[in-house]
């Protein structure tokens, strides 16, 4: 009797049904991994702001609107991934937006604008009392 080597067509297809189940399963989990995680980036970058517009009141007694690395005015954000200019933040996914308000009382708003594949997700925003709206 001779020896075959090699599978059969039988065989080669339960493997690419296999294959094609798992996929079917774990691309909407790996999705949603990515939506979450870009959601988080916003999110930190958000909070930093928060934290250096705070520390930007007790130095200057006003919120700044700008998140440039302007010495008298600006926050000096820098953040990996991230492309900061006079007043907003962006990556592929988000725009981060500064707006202050003299006051009485000072007052500022953070937003993030979702954008490309993260719109499904929605729009953040921050504010100086810590009001937070939208997916946290």
């Amino acid at each position: 009797m001779q020896r075959r080597l090699g599978f059969t067509l039988i065989e080669v297809m339960i493997v690419v049904a296999v294959l094609t189940i798992l996929a079917s399963i774990a691309y909407p989990s790996y999705t949603s991994y990515v939506k979450r995680s870009n959601r988080s980036a916003a999110q930190q970058l958000m909070l930093n702001i928060s934290n250096r517009q705070e520390q930007y009141l007790l130095d200057m007694r006003k919120y700044a609107n700008r998140v440039d690395t302007d010495a008298t005015e600006g926050l000096n954000v820098k953040a990996d991934g991230w492309n900061c200019s006079v007043s907003t933040c962006s990556n592929d996914f988000y725009d981060i937006a500064v707006a202050a308000d003299v006051g009485p009382p000072p007052r500022y708003t953070i937003t993030a604008v979702a954008k490309g594949n993260q719109l499904s997700d929605g729009d953040l925003s921050l504010n100086n009392i810590g009001v937070k709206t939208g997916k946290w």
